[in-house]
């Protein structure tokens, strides 16, 4: 029975979270408030159900236990100056059924509500994709501070001061009238890139992909396009997943072992995917408004109409980058440009325009800036470096799947 109602607690915290938490912010008023609630009430569903069996609604019974939870902790923080006001109107519902989505607002997904109502302008673009991320529940503080490229404690601290920011200064949390959303998209594309990032390439665990987190942000990403359809940073972002998401079949063998893009067997992509992909890419180009999803999608266009992986149009896919690079600079896209420049133009130029990046403080832990120099110091000739290079690589990664390679191409090198 207890593993029963865990399960049972599981799957309703991963399909009724979101909903909950953004209705709660709505009326609490309060982020930590209303997030605290909700975990108040998912611990009691642990306690509770083993004991007196799963409800017939446990959405519904999260719902209600939450809000009780919220009017607990209302009444004991002495410090809201408007706790009365907002006491009264969590005491006014009675039910779940009382508490209604937001009808001033567009937006019908729940996930998507949560989003646009945490993406706050208030806050800086960084923490509010943080606080959104962390917030929607699918990522963890430790992957969050992998995505921006920071330690998962400074991260936390990040994340923390922007909850702080938002009690101290009153910040209403209500979900956005079709009015702010304008203002509120740049960061919401963000929080479902690094939604997809993640499910593409997982930072950690033994699983190469998260199938769960690439489907939810295509399906976010779809609905942003339906609310927006006049926004190409939006359509350009959902080409780019889809492309990069139909060669998920591909990207793993029966064995669940890494398959590299150049030997990759292309039959095993969804072509319906790429077709997606290649028409909504030209949608978002239509607009003549470049931008960094629809460069990073042109990217992925590229090496998917190649006739073969080693035949990919490098020189293009070099320039790019450079062109990605001067529009939204980031170490990241200086590795991914001197990767392609040591295909374009051979190997010592991309070795060339890789060296500064090994002395960039914010590369010094992100293990694909190691795996990459490895790769062109194996090309190069120079195994002892290249040696060196992939245990550093090895050292940092922390997925299973993309060990395991870079352990096999380490042996490799190894027996040459």
């Amino acid at each position: 029975m207890i593993d029963l109602a865990a399960a049972a607690a599981a799957r309703v915290f991963r399909d009724e979270r979101a909903a909950v938490l953004a209705t709660l912010i709505r009326y609490v008023g309060d982020f930590q408030i209303a997030e605290d609630a909700v975990q108040d009430a998912f611990e009691a569903a642990l306690a509770a159900w083993p004991r007196d069996g799963i409800p017939d609604n446990p959405a519904a019974w999260i719902t209600v236990t939450a809000r009780r939870r919220a009017i607990d902790r209302l009444r004991r923080d002495q410090s809201i100056a408007d706790r009365a006001e907002r006491l009264a109107a969590m005491q006014r519902l009675n039910g779940p059924e009382d508490l209604p989505m937001d009808e001033a607002s567009p937006i019908g997904d729940d996930r998507l509500r949560l989003i646009f109502t945490c993406c706050h302008p208030a806050l800086d673009l960084p923490a509010r994709v943080a606080l959104t991320l962390r917030a929607l529940g699918g990522l963890t503080t430790g992957e969050i501070a992998h995505a921006f490229l920071v330690a998962e404690p400074t991260m936390g601290k990040r994340i923390v001061r922007a909850k702080r920011k938002i009690a101290d200064a009153h910040i209403p949390y209500r979900v956005p009238t079709a009015e702010d959303l304008p203002e509120r998209v740049r960061g919401v594309l963000q929080v479902v890139y690094l939604i997809f990032n993640e499910g593409y390439s997982a930072s950690a665990g033994d699983l190469l992909v998260r199938a769960e987190l690439c489907d939810e942000a295509i399906r976010l990403g779809r609905l942003v396009c339906e609310l927006l359809p006049d926004d190409p940073e939006a359509w350009g972002l959902l080409a780019l997943m889809l492309l990069h998401d139909a060669r998920r079949p591909a990207r793993v063998d029966a064995n669940g072992g890494f398959v590299a893009l150049p030997v990759q067997n292309r039959s095993d992509w969804d072509h319906s995917r790429i077709r997606d992909g290649l028409s909504t890419l030209q949608r978002a180009l239509r607009y003549g408004r470049p931008d960094q999803y629809q460069i990073q999608a042109a990217i992925a266009a590229l090496h998917i109409r190649a006739a073969d992986g080693d035949a990919a149009a490098w020189t293009q896919i070099a320039e790019l980058y450079g062109a990605l690079g001067r529009l939204d600079p980031s170490p990241v896209v200086e590795l991914n440009q001197a990767t392609a420049v040591g295909f374009a133009y051979g190997v010592d130029a991309g070795l060339t325009m890789l060296e500064p990046l090994l002395t960039d403080p914010a590369l010094q832990h992100y293990q694909p800036l190691h795996a990459a120099h490895a790769e062109l110091l194996r090309r190069a000739g120079n195994v002892p470096a290249a040696v060196r290079a992939y245990e550093r690589a090895i050292a940092l990664s922390a997925n299973g799947v993309e060990r395991a390679e870079l352990e096999r191409r380490l042996n490799a090198l190894a027996a040459c």
